[in-house]
């Protein structure tokens, strides 16, 4: 109604009523404004129209009233029959057309419970929200509880579409607009583009979280409900009765503790009460997740998805939770190749923070099962640490963990306060409980058993009851083995009751129970009417099969294990036919076998348990089979461009997943994977031209190529370099080769991998072994190759993710992990052997100029701009403290060797010590009179050197505080200080482009190490003390000798000043970080240089052809590649991007920092992998 309308036709709207009753009760209720939707927005202007449709929903949630003025009910008249029951307007109010309009649902919907009031023609008040709730209910068909209020996200699609169902919009798009409030989205409008067109975009974006949700890569069998998990068992009825009670009335309760932990020996049943409790949870909808472990089972046999499962289940299990996680795997492109640490806080605990404050949810509960079949124990004591946070939610989670009581686990829960865990030991009920669960659940299956086979009514009798009980010595899974095995006898089930019942005695332990169940189970495949020979097959088969199946580390189908072994599906089926009782064997033999329960691994491969030694399988022969079955299951199955792309620059989230699946079947995965873990596991020793030797000069690319597809790269490179440690001549050359060039090319393998016959041999070193035993694989289009360094520089690694400077970094002292902070404002750990990046630690607001491990490598401690320092879990990434005090950036930290102090330099001018443990400041020490640079413990931890813009470095008494001397020599700021590892000496880098050693003891200076062309940022010893590395604002890292300071090595690569370096603790390696955003890690060894071009005296800042006008470029570089058209067809490593480039034709050349110049060309036509 706009004011036109308003001034020339007022008397005859009866809208008017409506503007003026809304005024008064606004007024009546203290209201000083209010709107009226169909008065209010100009339906002219498209943008307004827009904005409004988009916003209507929370308009209404946020309005204080919310008046339904009903124009066609009237309260004028009483009912006949009785004036005390109802109203006349009653039958009116529910055919008002009010309920019948498309726009007022979200009017309904949006509002609190008492904010919506209905009132009629004359202005009565009818009722509000909540006193005509049954009446709008069976009007409209909502449930009651969205009425109330309960978050719509928790109705399912269909539900809330039926509630618009039979309402009318005049305009038929509107009939779809009208609902965006209702599933929280907002689209364009479109209007022309008919109804079912805006449907067809509406359920398109309300898809669109789920669709996000297929990009986590979640473990299909981890729920308890998995299809593969259908047939397994739940708790028997009247059995376990008093535990899951007190498991129920933990998780319904107000229990302060939000885990509980349910520990018992194998076999006692953990499982099967883990998938009752789920199942309760889960017809309650208040499961959130579970994931259960299984060793051997591929994805849920490690905790690679465990996090990313968690978040798939959430969001389907909790509908209100969906669109946060939605909104994370957005914001987190790669979430899934992210730390433990980062999925958990990502993916699971800020979303569910999200819904804090909310009354209407209720608890949920998350399930873990056998946590200790996770086959990393570092993953284990994470996974409990991480769970453990679930304690600082608001809303109430629960999470119930199973496991054998294995020391990690113990050693985890000691980690986290008693008050926050509840403990309960399975195996410590009482034995007459334990034993009436088992006979009632016995007698019920020998009942089933005697009733399928006509066994009579009594069959087997108490007394056979009683004994089984007895045998099982408490062991659910003894008594589920032996009625398997009983139930497959079918017409021979009383006979293979005897088999159960002959030659046991209630004295035997319980394991050896088992081992008996076990034995006999085996033993009744073996037929006395075999012949001799029959039987040595039979013997030889049950061990190849068995002996697979119990060491895969990932489960495999029988037409799996057929190819992989080479031996005939039949003979495989027909030797597993009579195994049900131990072995889950699908009747799809394309679906992976599962063992029932793990104790059967255990029983197989000991010795000491499994006694006949027709059964017994050796684990390290076995092993040394499967290896070598691997290994010719890939020599026939790898090839180049195994996925059939052809293009060069195809990346792997491009590629059709059904295609990589399809080409790489899950037994040649299994192989790829695993192949290198299997021979080490049976103790070959490798030899010059064997096998494996081989099978690397032919397939080596083949192999990496398929790893790349599968986004296992990272796994390839650590197989390569488990192999590495054997020292035969030509496989080390060959083998160690190959891990420099895996590692040089790893992330091109991880995003493109047939660049590694492109790319990562073009730019390889002419004297690579990998270049040279595979150079004809090169493409025929690149024409002119560049000119490469003739070997491997000292750089192993470049290690990309920072987004802005490096300024520190350091290595832990097991030298498996590396820790960088950066001006990005974030601090990173990567893995020091593939590279890959582990977790980003984010907290700072302001650059991250220093980092440290602590001596035990289980913290980190950072300094920044932002005048804190700050201490992270290093396993977890989790913050722990943050130590304010300093006035200024700090600029320096380190920790005591104890690990119980951190001390910090700051531009305050000041020296800081701090309790690691409680973040208290312990000691301030003043005596600069410029910023604090520089910071270090001595090796006893006694003392504290520091250096300063003053151009000084002071050594101070870290238990006193008191200044011991100022060494003075340095002519500008002193940039980085250290002690020697025996303290005796220290070392100090200054901006005067010196690096000086001084006597700890006298303050006397001892050498003056010259060589660098720009300001010395970071000094270092080697962890003998022997050497010294210098970085610098010229590019370089330099090695010097400790003893007579003569300049060793200068290592060249970084593009931009180098701001920090640090030795390994076995001083083989370094580590540089740099203001060219990368780190990079050098032999400290060979330190042999990068090959240029020579004749320019300084940086190359433009080249260029002389082009003759009459031709366009065909190709560009973009970011990391050389592009044709819109194709990626080279990449090109971090040691050949260029500043500055010139193209012509099919010609590339390529201006660096240092002064090379590469050149690059290629034929036309098209580039293909063939």
């Amino acid at each position: 109604m706009t004011h036109s309308t308003l001034t020339s036709r007022l008397p005859h709207f009866n809208s008017y009523n409506k503007i003026r009753f809304c005024g008064e009760q606004a007024r009546c209720n203290g209201l000083q404004y209010f709107w009226v939707d169909t008065c209010c927005i100009d339906k002219s202007s498209s943008s307004e129209l827009q904005e409004a449709i988009n916003s209507m929903f929370r308009w209404y949630q946020n309005a204080a009233k919310c008046y339904v003025y009903l124009s066609d009910v009237s309260t004028r008249k009483w009912k006949a029959s009785d004036q005390f029951s109802e109203y006349t307007w009653e039958s009116a109010f529910r055919s008002s057309r009010w309920f019948t309009r498309g726009w007022t649902l979200q009017e309904l919907l949006a509002p609190g419970l008492d904010s919506v009031e209905f009132f009629s023609y004359e202005g009565d008040r009818l009722g509000d929200k909540r006193t005509l709730e049954q009446q709008i209910h069976e009007i409209t068909g909502i449930a009651i509880p969205a009425l109330r209020g309960t978050p719509l996200s928790q109705f399912n699609v269909g539900d809330r579409l039926s509630w618009a169902e039979n309402r009318q919009t005049t305009r038929e798009e509107d009939k779809a607009y009208s609902l965006f409030g209702i599933f929280d989205v907002q689209i364009p409008l479109l209007y022309g583009e008919k109804r079912d067109k805006a449907f067809k975009r509406l359920l398109k974006e309300i898809d669109k979280p789920l669709k996000s949700l297929d990009r986590l890569l979640s473990a299909a069998h981890a729920p308890f409900n998995s299809y593969n998990k259908q047939h397994e068992p739940t708790c028997f009825p009247d059995t376990r009765v008093d535990l899951l009670q007190e498991i129920y009335n933990w998780a319904d309760g107000q229990d302060e503790r939000c885990i509980f932990w349910l520990n018992g020996l194998a076999g006692t049943g953990k499982s099967t009460i883990a998938r009752t409790v789920a199942r309760r949870y889960f017809d309650q909808k208040r499961l959130g997740a579970s994931f259960f472990f299984s060793k051997g089972g591929g994805d849920v046999g490690h905790a690679g998805k465990f996090f990313t499962s968690f978040a798939t289940q959430l969001a389907r299990n909790v509908p209100q939770i969906q669109r946060f996680i939605s909104d994370a795997i957005t914001e987190q492109n790669d979430i899934t190749n992210q730390s433990l640490h980062d999925q958990w806080r990502h993916l699971v605990f800020r979303p569910l923070s999200r819904l804090e404050g909310s009354s209407s949810l209720s608890s949920y509960v998350l399930i873990v099962d056998a946590l200790d079949e996770c086959d990393n124990e570092d993953h284990i004591q994470m996974i409990l640490q991480l769970l453990a946070e679930a304690r600082s939610l608001k809303i109430r989670l629960r999470v119930l963990i199973t496991s054998r009581p294995e020391v990690p686990i113990r050693y985890g829960f000691c980690q986290i306060p008693h008050t926050e865990h509840h403990g309960f030991i399975l195996h410590n009920i009482e034995a007459a409980i334990v034993d009436h669960d088992i006979f009632t659940f016995l007698d019920y299956e020998m009942r089933s058993i005697g009733q399928e086979w006509a066994l009579g009514p009594g069959w087997p009798g108490e007394q056979a009851l009683r004994k089984l009980v007895i045998n099982a010595s408490g062991l659910f899974i003894w008594a589920a083995t032996a009625c398997r095995f009983i139930r497959e006898g079918r017409v021979y089930a009383a006979k293979r009751l005897l088999m159960m019942l002959e030659g046991s005695t209630s004295t035997l332990a319980a394991e050896q129970h088992l081992n008996n169940v076990y034995t006999t189970v085996l033993k009744s495949t073996i037929h006395e009417e075999y012949l001799e020979t029959e039987k040595e097959d039979r013997y030889l088969v049950l061990k190849q099969v068995l002996g697979t199946v119990v060491l895969l580390y990932s489960p495999l189908s029988i037409d799996s294990l057929t190819r992989l072994l080479y031996v005939p599906k039949e003979t495989i089926e027909g030797g597993l036919a009579e195994l049900h009782s131990i072995l889950d064997i699908p009747k799809d033999t394309g679906r992976p076998l599962r063992l029932h329960h793990p104790s059967f691994r255990d029983f197989l491969l000991n010795k000491d348990r499994c006694r006949d030694l027709n059964f017994w399988v050796d684990e390290r022969q076995a092993h040394r089979t499967l290896a070598g079955s691997c290994i010719r299951l890939m020599s026939n199955a790898l090839k180049q461009d195994i996925c059939g792309q052809e293009a060069p620059g195809t990346l792997v989230a491009d590629a059709e997943s059904s295609r990589i699946e399809k080409c790489l079947p899950l037994e040649v995965r299994y192989a790829c994977l695993y192949w290198v873990q299997h021979l080490q596991k049976s103790g070959t020793q490798l030899r010059d031209n064997d096998q494996v030797h081989q099978f690397l000069q032919v397939h080596l690319l083949h192999w990496l190529e398929a790893l790349g597809w599968i986004g296992k790269t990272s796994e390839g490179i650590l197989a390569i370099s488990s192999l590495e440690a054997d020292k035969n001549p030509a496989l080390y050359v060959f083998v160690h080769d190959a891990k420099r060039f895996a590692l040089y090319c790893r992330s091109v393998i991880e995003q493109a991998p047939l660049q590694l016959y492109c790319s990562a041999l073009l730019f390889a070193p002419e004297k690579s072994a990998v270049r040279s035993q595979f150079e004809e694989y090169i493409p025929l289009w690149v024409q002119g190759k560049p000119k490469v360094q003739a070997d491997w520089s000292a750089a192993l690694q470049t290690l990309e993710g920072h987004s802005s400077s490096v300024k520190s970094v350091a290595f832990s002292l097991d030298g498996k992990r590396i820790v960088s902070g950066s001006y990005d404002e974030t601090v990173r750990l990567w893995d020091a052997a593939t590279g890959a990046a582990l977790q980003t630690l984010e907290g700072h607001f302001y650059y991250v100029s220093s980092v440290a491990f602590s001596p035990d490598s289980k913290r980190i401690v950072s300094g920044s701009d932002d005048e804190t320092v700050r201490l992270w879990d290093a396993a977890t990434g989790a913050a722990l403290q943050t130590l304010e005090g300093h006035f200024s950036s700090v600029s320096s930290v380190a920790f005591s060797p104890d690990g119980k102090r951190i001390v910090s330099g700051s531009d305050d001018k000041t020296v800081r010590l701090w309790d690691a443990a409680t973040g208290a400041v312990l000691q301030t020490l003043e005596g600069h009179s410029f910023s604090v640079t520089s910071v270090a413990f001595s090796p006893d931890g006694k003392r504290i050197v520091s250096g300063s813009d003053d151009e000084t470095v002071r050594l101070w008494d870290a238990a006193t505080g008191a200044a011991l001397q100022t060494l003075e020599g340095h002519s500008y700021y002193v940039t980085s200080v250290a002690f020697s590892p025996d303290g005796k000496r220290i070392v100090s880098g200054s901006r005067d482009k010196t690096v000086r050693l001084w006597d700890a003891a006298t303050g006397a200076a001892l050498q003056t190490l010259e060589g660098h062309s720009y300001y010395v940022t970071s000094v270092a010893f080697s962890p003998d003390g022997k050497q010294v590395v210098s970085g610098s604002g010229d590019k370089t890292v330099r090695l010097w000798d400790a003893a007579t300071g003569a300049a060793l090595q200068t290592l060249e690569g970084h593009f931009y000043y180098v701001s920090s370096v640090a030795f390994s603790p076995d001083g083989k390696r370094i580590v540089s970080g740099s203001d060219d955003k990368t780190v990079r890690l050098w032999d400290a060894a060979t330190g042999a240089a990068l090959q240029t071009l020579e004749g320019h005296f300084s940086s190359v800042s433009s080249v260029a052809f002389s082009p003759d006008g009459n031709l366009l470029p065909t190709l560009r570089v973009s970011n990391q590649w050389v592009v044709e058209g819109k194709a990626n067809i080279l990449w090109l490593p971090p040691d050949y991007r260029s500043t500055c480039k010139a193209i012509w034709d099919q010609s590339v050349i390529l201006g660096h920092l240092s002064g090379r110049i590469l050149f690059l060309q290629f034929r036309q036509g098209l580039k293909l992998i063939v």
